[in-house]
């Protein structure tokens, strides 16, 4: 409720009471003008004092600044006399002057020195490791995290190497030879920063307690889109994460979910604070692996093939790039290829003749010479329904005429192993007593094929070809149709 009389006043009587003001604050601006022009033309001197400031609060005016600075100095000096430490301390408010003109010096110099005395807080003067601005910690100077920072770029590389790496200048060409792998430079993921501070003793982190931090990392934010294989337990092992863990952050999970595609998981974890990168080069022999080149040919029937090159691989030496981060290998480039041996690739010829499944009607003689031993007809009190040839230049057997392998058979009292050609033309050939077979049945022969080895299996009285020719399923002399 405001006072009665504020009742009454006008927008009329506002604007006087303003005016007003305004004439009086310029009367007394003009006196105290026309005051220092009196205490100048009477021999006073203007003087400059300064207010002190412990951070933001006012502690009082002083004449001479270095009085409050030698104050400072004598109180840490007494102070690091009393602890019984080689810390280097110093005062944690900052210390600012605002400076004002006066007509005489201050008579309150004392009293602000013994404020200053008693609200100044001296502790550790320390380094702060910070990685892109996000603040890690406290360290006693620049040499401690220095030596934090070495041992924890251990964790991924070889104490040897950083030495090494360190002793070698900048732009200081490193050679590799064949085998080698060399390291170019190591380095953090994220800026590394520091900053001085003051702090007490107990916030001062010692190297262990750095490395367990910065191995530890900080929690960061994680989503996991199941896709096809995910189960809980995969996906507690990928994030390093337990069972419980994973459920305490998602409500709607327990051992008897089933996992749906798409599906979004929280995997908050803790990330490093840093990511240790080596970059690396690589010199390696590589093989280059020769190719198989087919050609096709009518030289050969169809389903044969020839080997006309045999292939031999060939050699390179080939420079990497590769990149690693926390160990583990993220890129891996091509810097320099150079082929040592070149690779010979194999070539192979296909055939493409057709093979006929239908005889000629002219059948050629079915082994490699030899002679006739037995003629078609009556012997031993028994018909013989072929011819037998004995005595080759080689054991092939070959086909008599183009045809298609129609059966393979063992007959133990009588041809042994033997097969049977039809000619697709009413003609028919039995080759029999063989010691091995090369066709299959349905196969398509030529005429000349190799068709087995000429052999004594089943009831025969040495190594030698019964042959046997069919016209429409009757057996005729072989010797009639053979040229």
């Amino acid at each position: 409720m405001l006072p009665e009389i504020t009742k009454h006043i006008t927008k009329k009587n506002i604007l006087i009471a303003l005016f007003t003001t305004f004439l009086i604050t310029l009367i007394v601006g003009a006196l105290n003008m026309q005051q220092n022009v009196a205490y100048a033309s009477e021999g006073f001197e203007l003087k400059t004092i300064s207010h002190v400031y412990l951070d933001d609060t006012h502690v009082g005016p002083v004449n001479d600044e270095a009085a409050v600075e030698t104050l400072i100095e004598q109180a840490i000096e007494e102070e690091s006399a009393r602890r019984d430490d080689d810390y280097t301390l110093d005062i944690k408010q900052n210390v600012s002057f605002v400076r004002e003109t006066a007509f005489g010096p201050t008579d309150q110099e004392q009293a602000t020195l013994r404020n200053i005395e008693e609200q100044l807080d001296i502790d550790v003067k320390a380094t702060t490791l910070q990685f892109d601005g996000d603040v890690v910690g406290y360290f006693k100077d620049e040499e401690a995290i220095e030596t934090l920072l070495f041992h924890y770029q251990k964790n991924f590389v070889d104490e040897d190497i950083l030495n090494e790496i360190a002793d070698v200048e900048d732009g200081e060409e490193i050679h590799i030879k064949r085998g080698d792998t060399v390291i170019k430079g190591v380095s953090f993921s994220r800026p590394v920063e520091t900053s001085e501070a003051v702090v007490s003793e107990e916030e001062l982190l010692t190297l262990d307690e750095g490395l367990r931090l910065l191995e530890k990392g900080t929690l960061t934010d994680k989503i996991h889109t199941v896709k096809s294989g995910d189960t809980l337990f995969s996906i507690e092992s990928q994030y390093d994460i337990t069972l419980d863990q994973l459920f305490a952050i998602n409500k709607d999970l327990s051992e008897e979910t089933v996992l749906q595609l798409d599906q979004e998981i929280n995997v908050t974890t803790y990330a490093p604070f840093v990511d240790v990168i080596v970059k690396q080069e690589q010199l390696v022999e590589e093989v280059i692996k020769f190719e198989t080149i087919t050609e096709e040919t009518d030289d050969l029937f169809k389903g044969e093939t020839r080997t006309v090159t045999e292939g031999s691989n060939g050699s390179k030496e080939v420079t990497y790039e590769i990149e690693r981060i926390n160990g583990k290998v993220t890129s891996k480039e091509v810097l320099e290829s150079t082929v040592t041996k070149d690779a010979v690739n194999k070539v192979i010829e296909k055939g493409t003749k057709v093979i006929s499944s239908r005889g000629t009607g002219d059948f050629s003689w079915p082994a490699v010479g030899g002679y006739m031993s037995s003629s078609y007809g009556p012997r031993w009190g028994s018909f013989h329904k072929g011819i037998d040839i004995a005595r080759p230049s080689n054991r092939n057997i070959l086909a008599s005429d183009n045809g298609v392998v129609e059966s393979i058979r063992y007959d133990a009292n009588g041809y042994g192993h033997y097969l049977v050609v039809n000619h697709n033309n009413g003609y028919k050939t039995l080759y029999a007593h063989l010691s091995h077979i090369s066709v299959s049945i349905g196969q398509t022969v030529p005429k000349g094929a190799v068709l087995g080895t000429m052999g004594s299996t089943g009831r025969s009285t040495g190594i030698h070809l019964h042959f046997e020719v069919l016209k429409n399923g009757a057996n005729i002399n072989p010797a009639s149709v053979l040229n």
